[in-house]
C-alpha cells in the first residue's frame, strides 16, 4: 500500500540531514578545571576523534595518564571504521524507502535508524565505562582508591576538579532530527489509513494525501468506479 505523499517526503528530507554528518561533528566532551577556565575537549567524528582546539586531545591524553586512564588512539576505535558506510547506507535507503513509497519501506527505514541510534548510545556508554573504570593504577602518578572517571553519556558530571560535559553536536543534532522525521512520517502515514483520526491535525493533512495518491486500478475497484 502506498504512504501519503507527506510521509516520503518527510523520509527524504530525513535521509538528506544526514550527509552533513559527514563533515559535522557527532558529539563533543568538554572538560573545565580552574587550571583550565577556557575548557579543553573533543569532538567525535564520523571517522575519527578530533580535539575541539589544536591541541585539546593531547592535553587530555596528558592529563589521562596522570590517573591511568587509556590514551585516546581514534585508529584502535573500530566503530569510527565502518561508522561512514552505515551512514551512507541510511542516506540511500531513505531516499530508496521514498521513491518506493510503500508504507513498509518507511516503516523500516525508521525502525531500523531508532535501532542503530539505540545501539550507538549503548556502545558510547559502553566505552566510556571501559575508558573511565579500566585504568592502569600500577603506573599512574595518582592514584585516588574507588575513583572512577566515567564522563556522563549526556549532561555534567564532576570528576575531581574537573566538570565533564557530553552532549550531541551538530551532526549527531541532525541525525536525532532525521530520526524524529522519520516518526513523524510513519505517524502521518498511521493517520492516514485511520478513518476515525481524520478530524486530529496533521492527520487530515496526511489523508487527503493518501487520497491524491491512491493509484488508478483502486479507484475502478470502488462503487463509484464500476458505475
Amino acid at each position: 500500500m502506498t504512504a501519503p505523499r507527506r510521509s516520503r517526503l518527510l523520509v527524504a528530507l530525513g535521509a538528506l540531514l544526514l550527509l552533513p554528518m559527514y563533515w559535522l561533528p557527532l558529539w563533543r566532551v568538554s572538560l573545565t578545571a580552574p587550571q583550565y577556565p577556557e575548557g579543553i575537549g573533543m569532538q567525535i567524528r564520523l571517522h575519527t576523534v578530533t580535539g575541539i582546539k589544536e591541541n585539546d586531545l593531547a592535553n587530555i591524553n596528558g592529563l589521562n595518564h596522570y590517573i591511568g586512564m587509556q590514551t585516546i588512539e581514534p585508529d584502535a576505535i573500530p566503530e569510527l571504521r565502518f561508522m561512514p558506510y552505515l551512514v551512507g547506507a541510511f542516506l540511500v535507503g531513505g531516499l530508496l524507502a521514498a521513491w518506493i513509497g510503500r508504507r513498509w519501506s518507511l516503516r523500516a527505514w525508521t525502525g531500523l535508524l531508532l535501532v542503530t541510534c539505540i545501539a550507538g548510545l549503548a556502545d558510547f556508554w559502553k566505552w566510556e565505562y571501559d575508558y573511565g573504570h579500566n585504568l592502569d593504577l600500577e603506573n599512574a602518578p595518582i592514584k585516588i582508591p574507588g575513583m572512577a572517571y566515567q564522563p556522563p553519556l549526556i549532561g555534567t558530571k564532576q570528576l575531581l576538579n574537573f566538570y565533564a560535559t557530553s552532549l550531541p553536536d551538530w551532526g549527531g543534532i541532525l541525525l536525532m532530527l532525521a530520526l524524529t522525521l522519520g516518526v513523524v512520517a510513519v505517524f502521518l502515514d498511521w493517520c492516514a489509513h485511520r478513518p476515525a483520526l481524520s478530524r486530529v491535525p496533521g492527520c487530515a493533512a496526511a489523508s487527503s494525501d493518501d487520497a491524491r495518491v491512491t493509484p488508478a486500478r483502486d479507484l475502478a475497484a470502488t462503487p463509484t468506479g464500476v458505475a
